[in-house]
């Protein structure tokens, strides 16, 4: 290729979604028809989220909105709604919004460290004043202002920033936004494209594609059919999660006319909620179906839960759609509980036997 990096770069990512394919093809295999179409479907979801944020610019970042349902990757979260820019850490940024519906909200900074992902700096809407109109301002970076205006620092290192607004009813609650831009307008204009840069983009989207199927496959195996945990690995804002957030995650698997009945205590806490999601990771489709419930939305009485996890409607309060799926995981999240969640109880019942609350 006489070594163009540009053509050698456009070659890795062809070539591993050929591989991806191939390999959720064949782990695929003994599953139904729909079960192998949506292992393709979760592949290009991941795809179109990457490509979403390829292009970046860190002298004007934009908070791009993340995890649509078009661009589900790794765990997506509806109740919550995101926004994420990529920053510069010797750059100052100006960060302007609205919450709307929702009940809590967070800045987070995150950089690379020990391999993985960090936070390096968060801040909420515990220290975020509102406007007379309900707006809000923060500044990110550089020097603390010291007139009032909230902040967040740019620790060195720090190269994205993500912005959540978190929901008990996002179907129902007014929605936020939110936009950042730059303080000082960039001291002149960037090259109209850098080659080195675009390839080695490339090179990082190809390798982003070539370890989804691994993931997806290596989940069958992390938690046991028909029980629950408590999900240690996410804790403190690792792989880009919220920090202060406890997860507990369970998988079902069940048979026609079976239901899975989780029940437990809930904690003292900000916010919390139910979300189910596919063998691949991704959220069901809370567009047309009860796939979650929250402290907002579920009608369990206070300091209690009960979840029916069924294919159709059992007639019973706080049931939960599994689209009919043999086998799925669902993951309980509990934003800054005041003590560590307590494991609820699983149990597997036929349909007909499940009793009234």
């Amino acid at each position: 290729m006489n070594g163009r990096q540009e053509v050698e770069a456009w070659t890795e990512v062809v070539e591993a979604l050929r591989t991806a394919g191939e390999k959720i093809a064949a782990s695929t295999e003994g599953l139904g028809e729909e079960e192998r179409a949506d292992g393709f479907r979760a592949l290009l979801r991941g795809l179109h989220h990457q490509l979403a944020r390829f292009e970046v610019d860190r002298e004007r970042p934009e908070l791009v909105e993340f995890n649509g349902w078009r661009q589900k990757f790794f765990m997506d979260n509806p109740d919550t709604r995101y926004w994420v820019a990529d920053v510069r850490d010797d750059r100052c940024y100006r960060i302007t919004g609205h919450p709307g519906g929702s009940v809590y909200q967070s800045v987070t900074a995150y950089a690379s460290a020990s391999g993985g992902v960090g936070t390096t700096a968060r801040i909420d809407s515990d220290a975020i004043a509102l406007d007379a109109d309900g707006g809000f301002t923060l500044l990110v970076g550089g020097p603390e202002p010291g007139d009032g205006t909230a902040w967040l620092p740019l620790p060195e290192g720090a190269k994205q920033l993500w912005v959540r607004h978190f929901h008990d009813d996002v179907a129902a609650d007014a929605h936020g936004w939110a936009a950042i831009e730059p303080v000082a307008a960039p001291a002149a204009p960037p090259p109209p494209i850098d080659p080195a840069r675009f390839s080695h983009g490339l090179s990082r989207l190809a390798k982003t594609v070539g370890f989804m199927p691994g993931v997806f496959g290596a989940v069958q195996g992390q938690v046991p059919a028909n029980a629950v945990h408590h999900w240690a690995e996410m804790a403190n804002g690792a792989a880009y999660t919220e920090p202060g957030i406890h997860y507990l995650r369970g998988a079902w698997k069940l048979e026609p006319g079976q239901a899975l009945v989780v029940e437990g205590a809930t904690v003292p806490c900000r916010h919390w909620s139910v979300l189910l999601y596919s063998r691949f990771l991704n959220s069901l489709d809370h567009r047309h179906r009860q796939v979650s419930r929250t402290g907002g939305t579920a009608t369990a009485p206070e300091g209690t839960y009960r979840f029916v996890l069924a294919a159709e409607d059992p007639g019973v309060p706080d049931w939960l759609d599994t689209e009919g799926r043999e086998s799925g995981l669902f993951v309980l999240r509990f934003l800054q509980a005041e003590r560590e969640p307590v494991l609820p109880t699983v149990r597997v019942c036929p349909v007909g036997a499940l009793e009234p609350r």
